[in-house]
Order: C-alpha cells, then structure tokens, then sequence
C-alpha cells in the first residue's frame, strides 16, 4: 500500500485501537494519539492506566511511540475489548 493511503487510514483511525507490523518484523499495538505526514503516533497499551489513561505527564499528554508511515507492512483495526 502507498504511505498516502496509510496517512488516510490512521487519520480516520485516531483514537481507535491498532496493531501495526513493520517492514522490519515488529508488532506495534496501541491507540492512534495523532499522524503527521510522515509518522503515525501510538500510545501503547498499558500505560497511564494509574493515570486515568492519559500517559504520565498529565492531562492529555503522555507517551505516544511515532511509527514511519513508510515502514508500514500492515495496519490492522482492532476491538479495544480483546485487550
């Protein structure tokens, strides 16, 4: 697939849980925080949960892990109840 119907993908995704599979092998699961044109940000699961699920630095802000949009293998929506 192109990086322009990635980008389009994960914009239409934010907020909703993914699993992504890189060129390179790696599995990257988590929820779309943002996309910028090159890079598609993730937070994880698990963290922040002490938190009220808003990573560790507050209100709104917290780890999100940034993903190249061309090293995309596969991008799959995934039901938030599975984890």
């Amino acid at each position: 697939m192109s990086i322009s119907r990635y980008y389009n993908m994960c914009n239409r995704g934010i907020g909703r849980a993914v699993q992504i599979r890189t060129r390179d092998g790696r599995i990257h699961r988590g929820i779309i925080e943002r996309v910028t044109p090159s890079r598609v940000f993730l937070r994880p699961f698990g963290r922040g949960r002490s938190y009220g699920g808003y990573g560790y630095g507050g209100w709104g802000w917290g780890f999100a892990a940034g993903i190249a949009l061309g090293a995309i293998a596969a991008l799959i929506f995934i039901p938030l109840f599975l984890w």
